[in-house]
């Protein structure tokens, strides 16, 4: 039995509603995904999306699947084979730049909760028209930032957005005061130095102010 549009955005909505920053995360060495999963988790940020940039990051979502608590998922999503190899890794969600009818179709048949990327009107109305509602807006900062997010919500009102994109801690909350903005996706509550020197307590720390973000900033 196929995954439908609507339950997908239904699921992907619960996890993007876990907290106001999902961390988007580059893993170049498995044996760092462990702590930095237990590290963001511990700082509230749950959803935890990986993107498949990396040789390890498959390896990285079987490690992180198994920390109590956290929900992740494989970002960077592109072809059918992408969606197949996330899943067998235990992503419990995934997440991709734009969208593809092949793409969309391998998510459904694998019953993967996608949240399918879009950066214009058309692109958001044609995932609507499919059944998605629940949606990246990506690049989000190169497309327009908040602003361009709250313009497409005014004659599409029915589409809830995770921007992603060059977001930082100040531009965060101008996405997260729009009605139409759920979470958004961030990388630097995972900084690569700090990943590399193994500084769990500083990322949990980072996790926290993040966590701390909501729409009234």
């Amino acid at each position: 039995m196929t995954l439908s549009p609507m339950h997908a955005s239904r699921r992907t909505r619960e996890i993007c509603g876990l907290a106001p920053i999902v961390p988007v995360l580059v893993i170049h060495d498995a044996r760092h995904a462990r702590p930095l999963a237990e590290a963001l988790i511990a700082g509230g940020l749950p959803a935890l999306e990986v993107t498949l940039r990396t040789p390890v990051a498959l390896d990285a979502i079987r490690e992180m699947a198994e920390v109590p608590g956290g929900h992740v998922g494989a970002g960077t999503l592109i072809t059918p084979e992408d969606v197949r190899a996330a899943k067998e890794a235990g992503a419990g969600f995934g997440v991709s730049p734009g969208a593809t009818d092949a793409l969309l179709g391998a998510c459904e048949a694998e019953n993967l909760p996608l949240l399918p990327g879009a950066a214009t009107a058309t692109e958001a109305m044609n995932l609507l028209a499919r059944g998605y509602d629940m949606l990246k807006f990506f690049p989000a900062e190169a497309s327009g930032g908040a602003p361009a997010v709250k313009a497409i919500g005014a004659p599409l009102p029915q589409i809830t957005f995770c921007p992603t994109g060059g977001i930082s801690p100040e531009t965060a909350a101008s996405y997260l005061r729009l009605d139409n903005v759920l979470c958004v996706g961030g990388s630097w509550v995972a900084p690569q130095a700090l990943v590399e020197d193994g500084r769990w307590d500083e990322i949990e720390a980072l996790a926290r102010a993040a966590a701390n973000l909501d729409h009234q900033t």
